[in-house]
């Protein structure tokens, strides 16, 4: 029998492994008021979706209103040494809140309103005192002097809102940004020297709206991301989640390995309505953990297996993080075509971990779960189909070309009535209303980021940083490619080029830089980051934009499974009491495709499908397969089995034919073959030596 999926149990899991989430106890009062306003602020974003929102400016300030408010109640300044613990109330501190925490409240509700309440021209007089303020459009470059102070406020409140969601190095990384964009013309690099930019009209191009704190970023985290994460929270509660767990275990859980590959299985299901891996590891590896340490998995080895398996769901359709409407929104073609570009890139990711988790579970001689473990197919659909009905709906209004908002609208809608009537997992007001207050406590972390994210995005604009940074990678690329190039071009059997290996070299600095520059960042910034700094480079190599925004969105969200900062596997490693950098290591080798795809969709955009000017079947299916065995054949190599244990030198061939194999074309294609011809004839005489020996134990 499958066991129980208690959610109440997964978002204390949650709160304990995720940083974003670790609140600070408040007193009665506030608690009341908390919920009551989450609820008002669940409750605004659900009618807007489907009635459509205010005038843009009114919308995004209600919208950031609503996160400074909370993340200042909820977060404290100081989380170690007692800074969560309830202390009594003094004159300085209400309810556990201190003074200035109210006071950040309100000059970041004030400056956040500010632009609204200002928007037209404000003309009055007030006890002999006369103010004038034209309508913005006639401020806009030329703020006033209340602009620049209200600007000024709203960035600090900002960057102490992230700091306190997510730690000190966003806040950095902004920092450096705002400096380069004051200071730029004091640049050591004459690429990277501009004019700089008076602090007044930096306020105005972080500040007004159409680019900064105002722009595409916080447009898409207001009406499209809080949704998504609200529709994720109430789906799990109406009983989704342990569909989803129900179905991996029939699916899965009787082959070799059993456990190991409904955890797998299970991940990519609920990576469907869920971006967090940290949230998808603690949901599905609570339940799948245990058990797997119960069938004799070493922990790390069950906590890796987790991780690898939930960190794909940043990049499974059709959600990905929110990561895919934001992209779609960039690249200005249709959602669907990003869903569909993302699916082929998604399926190697797991195929990968499945191929790893198979021969680990020969290797260690683990069977599948025996028959009276594993439920009956009819049985599970017969008591879970309607928990699917909400995605189910979410999926028909994305593809029939209504906006996200719309398709979140009306995927909640079925949830909380799914939910209502379902007679076997029916949930009440209360479970709704608690719903609705988790939802927004989990989308205040990225509400803060990608508001300041924005200030990111504003400088490079403003300032060019990105085709900059561009020009330099593929500066430096050519000149250690040229230098390469005279080492390895009397090589005959590849056909070395400058400009191959220039573009190999940027692909691999630009990989390095996404993997720092996104550890610790939720999906959407961490790819609006990313596609604003790291993309340019792409771009300036000939990569289609399409491929080369997921290249960098790929890359930014494996290091949620790469050592040292690895938060989801460290979820992991808790929960199954194991070393945490061991299990980051575990989980680092279990998605090893995940660094190889990338690769593949850049060199042979035919595998992303949509791209018309690459795409033909032939190249499609070739590329596909070829990139599928070569993954199914470094996965044996990581796993140290295929048909018998491997020699470290066989292993290693292995691992070089695969790698031979992924890289599109036929002449590596050829050289895999040669170089895994000698690997398979000792692995099937190996196996035929073994073979008897084991037939004469049986």
């Amino acid at each position: 029998m499958v066991a129980q999926l208690d959610v109440r149990q997964v978002e204390e899991l949650e709160e304990k492994y995720d940083s974003g989430l670790q609140f600070r106890e408040i007193g009665p009062w506030l608690v009341k008021f908390t919920f009551l306003f989450s609820v008002f602020f669940a409750a605004y974003h659900y009618v807007t979706a489907g009635t459509g929102v205010p005038v843009d400016y009114w919308h995004m300030g209600f919208h950031m209103s609503g996160v400074i408010i909370l993340v200042f109640i909820l977060y404290p300044m100081i989380k170690r040494g007692g800074g969560r613990q309830l202390h009594a109330n003094t004159w300085w501190r209400f309810s556990n809140v201190p003074i200035w925490d109210w006071l950040l409240i309100l000059a970041g509700v004030s400056s956040s309103l500010y632009v609204g309440i200002t928007w037209y021209e404000i003309d009055f007089e007030l006890l002999g005192w006369h103010f004038f303020l034209p309508e913005q459009v006639l401020r806009q470059g030329d703020p006033a002097f209340i602009d620049v102070v209200f600007g000024t406020i709203l960035i600090a409140v900002l960057l102490e809102a992230v700091r306190r969601t997510l730690g000190i190095v966003v806040p950095i990384i902004i920092l450096l940004f705002t400096s380069y964009a004051v200071f730029g013309q004091y640049m050591p690099l004459m690429i990277l020297k501009h004019p700089g930019i008076n602090w007044a009209q930096y306020i105005n191009n972080m500040y007004f709206p159409a680019e900064g704190i105002y722009g595409v970023t916080l447009w898409i985290v207001s009406t499209v991301v809080f949704h998504f994460v609200l529709f994720g929270v109430l789906a799990q509660r109406m009983g989704l989640g342990q569909f989803f767990v129900d179905i991996a275990t029939v699916m899965a859980g009787r082959y070799t390995g059993g456990l190991a590959k409904v955890s797998v299985v299970s991940s990519a299901f609920f990576g469907t309505i869920s971006g967090s891996s940290i949230a998808n590891t603690v949901s599905t590896g609570s339940l799948t953990i245990p058990n797997m340490k119960r069938m004799g998995y070493p922990g790390h080895l069950a906590g890796g297996v987790e991780a690898a398996s939930s960190a794909g769901g940043q990049i499974t359709p059709p959600i990905m993080g929110a990561a895919a409407f934001v992209m779609a929104e960039f690249l200005e073609v249709p959602y669907t075509t990003i869903v569909l570009a993302a699916m082929v890139p998604a399926a190697m990711h797991y195929l990968g971990v499945l191929s790893i988790v198979h021969f680990k579970a020969k290797r260690l001689g683990l069977k599948g779960l025996p028959a009276e473990e594993i439920p009956r197919l009819l049985a599970v659909l017969k008591r879970g189909w309607p928990t699917a009905l909400p995605l189910a709906a979410l999926i028909y209004v994305l593809f029939s070309g209504y906006s996200p908002h719309m398709a979140a609208f009306w995927g909640i809608t079925t949830a909380l009535a799914v939910g209502l009537v379902n007679p076997m997992h029916r949930i009440g007001l209360r479970d709704i209303l608690d719903g609705c207050v988790t939802g927004v406590r989990y989308a205040l972390a990225v509400g803060a980021v990608c508001a300041a994210i924005g200030i990111v995005v504003g400088v490079v604009n403003s300032t060019g940083l990105g085709f900059r940074l561009g020009f330099m990678v593929t500066n430096g690329a050519l000149s250690i490619g040229e230098s390469l190039y005279s080492v390895f071009s009397w090589i005959p059997l590849f056909d070395f080029s400058v400009q191959g290996i220039t573009l190999f070299v940027s692909l691999i600095l630009i990989a390095i830089t996404c993997i720092l520059m996104g550890a610790g960042l939720p999906t959407t910034a961490l790819y609006i980051m990313l596609v604003t700094v790291a993309q340019p480079a792409l771009a300036n190599l000939g990569v289609p934009p399409l491929a080369s925004h997921l290249f960098v969105l790929y890359y930014g969200v494996i290091s949620e499974i790469t050592p040292p900062v690895c938060a989801s596997a460290y979820a992991a490693a808790g929960i199954a009491g194991a070393n945490p950098f061991r299990t980051g290591v575990s989980a680092f080798t279990l998605g090893i495709a995940k660094l190889m795809v990338p690769m593949v969709f850049v060199y042979s955009p035919a595998m992303l499908i949509v791209i018309e000017d690459y795409f033909t079947w032939s190249a499609f299916l070739s590329t596909t397969l070829s990139c599928a065995v070569g993954i199914f054949m470094v996965a044996t190599s990581v796993a140290g089995f295929f048909l018998v244990r491997m020699p470290v030198i066989i292993r290693w061939a292995m691992a070089f034919s695969g790698i031979l194999l992924v890289a599109p074309g036929m002449q590596s294609d050829l050289f895999a073959l040669v170089f895994v011809a000698p690997v398979l004839i000792q692995q099937v005489t190996a196996w035929r030596r073994a073979k008897p020996v084991v037939s004469q134990n049986a």
